[in-house]
């Protein structure tokens, strides 16, 4: 069975740093993707960055290239985005996900099978 619990996050200043990280536990194939998603009140939860597990390949939505950073640890259990010039339109729920398989269609909420709990990134201006 595979968990994925999330800490980090919290309330920044626009402009601030936040780092949120995501411990995987379980078996997940090396040929997997993972993920950040974030939902903000009244929004659909979109992607925001993904992974490939296994060639390290990264992914970004426009909206946060250049500020966001998605990588793993060296025993690929952890997964962190590092959020740096953070603005208000920021603000939301961010999530970590993961599914087997390439990074394809890596945005759809609905192709990832596990999913962390959830943590509120609140950036005020």
């Amino acid at each position: 069975q595979v968990q994925l619990v999330q800490s980090g996050g919290g309330s920044v200043q626009t402009g601030g740093s936040l780092r949120l990280s995501c411990g995987i536990s379980g078996v997940i194939f090396e040929n997997s993707c993972m993920g950040w998603f974030r939902q903000a009140p009244g929004n659909e939860r979109e992607g925001v960055a993904a992974l490939a597990r296994a060639s390290g390949e990264t992914l970004y939505v426009d909206s946060v290239k250049g500020r966001f950073t998605i990588s793993q640890d060296s025993a690929k259990k952890t997964l962190y985005l590092q959020m740096n010039n953070l603005k208000p339109d920021d603000t939301a729920v961010y999530y970590c996900a993961v599914r087997s398989g390439v990074c394809l269609d890596w945005t759809r909420p609905v192709r990832y099978g596990y999913w962390g709990q959830g943590t509120q990134v609140t950036v005020s201006s």
